[in-house]
């Protein structure tokens, strides 16, 4: 990220404040591809910076010849039990069957089947579709669906799993475990995006400490961002263990993060409006906070706030202040400050950087020279 050439407004010019949007200051990272949109406007409508990058594309349902072969198998297995995962990947099945000319026929086999939903949005499927379910799975988990079946005891029964994005090695594997002849059905499989470019950059500005949060809506968008960021995984993995929030939509996305010693946050509800909002509840909760000549800084991803105003700061000033408020109060050299720098440059530049700093940061800007040591963050004490 470039620093800004341009002249720096202090704190406290401009008019009265006003309050800050809850997440402004702060990069947020999209890795959705479907509804990235209605994703985006909701954090940039809280005040994110927001970076889309999308880590994998759906391949169409009407293409998709392994989800037509599924669908015959389904058919001619006659299955006592079907397993609806998602409601989208539901309704997206039986819209591929009916331009197939297969609708009526993959209808018929669903109603003679114990229909079992995965949650509230499978269930509403089902009912949209004039078929009943049997029943319903509260937590909507998969695992509670894996241990009602082998209490009940499926040995020699015909069962198809609906999938959705990807495999369910180990729901299908107990499954079969347990004596039950199993069907997969690959509604919405995902491949690698055309366009890998957005998702390289993600990884290099993921790299460099320049996102707050990135977000997963699916786990084959885990695995793809891992994937395209190859040698760079490490970096990545280290990141999220640090100071860059993972946010996943539930449990099953964020299981290979959580399998890899990732700290993950997750809603208590998986859905997209949840994930916003415990992204909006946690990242201030993680700024910190100083007393700096009667004021509180807030200091944030890529901005400052002076209390409770948002001041914008040039990477370079960012970067000092952050260096500065990791240890408040105590001097910290040239050298480690110029380490600190986007760039990684000399001591003139680290001057430069102070200068500009504290010309933004105004009556709050308390930063001591110490002739031939560096810097230190004079500080009243910590706000929180």
């Amino acid at each position: 990220m470039a620093d800004s050439t341009g002249p720096v407004t202090p704190a406290g010019v401009g008019g009265p404040a006003t309050p800050a949007a809850p997440l402004a200051g702060f990069t947020v990272a999209v890795t959705a591809e479907r509804r990235r949109e209605e994703l985006s406007a909701l954090f940039e409508r809280r005040g994110a910076k927001v970076l889309v990058a999308p880590a994998i594309t759906i391949v169409p349902l009407g293409d998709d010849q392994a989800l037509h072969a599924a669908t015959e198998a389904c058919v001619g297995l006659a299955p006592d039990i079907v397993v609806a995962t998602t409601g989208i990947g539901f309704r997206g099945w039986l819209e591929a069957a009916e331009g197939w000319g297969m609708g009526d026929t993959l209808r018929a086999a669903l109603s003679r089947a114990r229909l079992i939903a995965r949650g509230a949005k499978p269930c509403g499927a089902i009912r949209a579709a004039d078929l009943t379910e049997d029943w319903s799975a509260v937590s909507e988990s998969s695992e509670e669906i894996l241990e009602r079946l082998l209490e009940q005891g499926i040995a020699g029964r015909r069962i198809a799993v609906q999938l959705h994005g990807g495999p369910q090695a180990e729901f299908t594997g107990a499954l079969r475990a347990a004596g039950a002849a199993v069907v997969e059905v690959p509604v919405y499989r995902w491949t690698l995006p055309p366009d890998l470019a957005p998702v390289r950059r993600l990884v290099t500005q993921l790299a460099a400490g320049q996102v707050d949060a990135v977000t997963f809506t699916s786990a084959p968008a885990v695995q793809a961002l891992l994937e395209i960021a190859g040698d760079s995984a490490h970096e990545v993995l280290d990141r999220f263990r640090g100071a860059t929030m993972a946010a996943c939509v539930g449990p099953v996305t964020a299981a290979s993060l959580v399998e890899q010693d990732v700290p993950v946050v997750t809603p208590h509800r998986s859905r997209l409006g949840a994930l916003v909002k415990v992204v909006t509840d946690e990242l201030p909760r993680r700024a910190v906070r100083l007393g700096v000549a009667g004021t509180v800084l807030e200091i944030r991803g890529h901005a400052v706030l002076i209390d409770g105003r948002l001041q914008a700061l040039p990477p370079a000033a960012m970067a000092i202040l952050t260096a500065l408020a990791g240890r408040p109060g105590a001097v910290v050299s040239k050298d480690r400050l110029a380490a600190a720098l986007p760039r990684g440059t000399d001591g003139h530049a680290v001057d430069v950087a102070i200068a500009r700093l504290r010309t933004a940061l105004g009556p709050a800007g308390h930063i001591e020279t110490i002739i031939k040591r560096g810097y230190r963050l004079r500080v009243d004490e910590p706000a929180g």
